[in-house]
């Protein structure tokens, strides 16, 4: 598991390491250790989503659950996959929850997302960053 942060070398006569104009951690960081801020106690969450692929050739791969020659029906039925036959992933799902929860993440719900082979964990409440 990693976390990291975006950084670009400055090269002026500074010649220095900034952070990235996408480093919004670095950012925050610095709102989230303000005095007033961390006096607040403010909560931190935010969610992660991701589709599971599955190999279709040697080649190229698709949305799991997808037919291998086109498209999906219409969203509605995959949202939180109520039944079997929307459920696609829901085992390496489960399994990436509990490798999340070991390593200390901490993980406030998760569901299956529109898509098939799409999840998403709510992630938190932390606080700051």
């Amino acid at each position: 598991m990693v976390v990291c942060e975006g950084w670009c070398w400055e090269d002026t006569t500074y010649k220095k390491l900034v952070p990235a104009n996408t480093n919004f951690r670095h950012h925050a960081n610095k709102i989230w250790d303000s005095e007033e801020v961390a006096a607040e106690k403010t909560w931190y969450g935010i969610e992660q989503e991701y589709t599971l692929l599955g190999a279709s050739t040697k080649f190229t791969c698709h949305p799991l659950g997808w037919p291998s020659n086109g498209y999906p029906g219409p969203q509605g039925p995959y949202y939180c996959s109520a039944g079997g036959n929307t459920t696609y992933g829901r085992i390496i799902a489960d399994m990436h929850y509990k490798a999340c929860l070991f390593a200390g993440v901490k993980i406030a719900g998760t569901n299956a997302e529109v898509m098939p082979g799409q999840w998403e964990y709510q992630i938190g409440p932390c606080l700051g960053v």
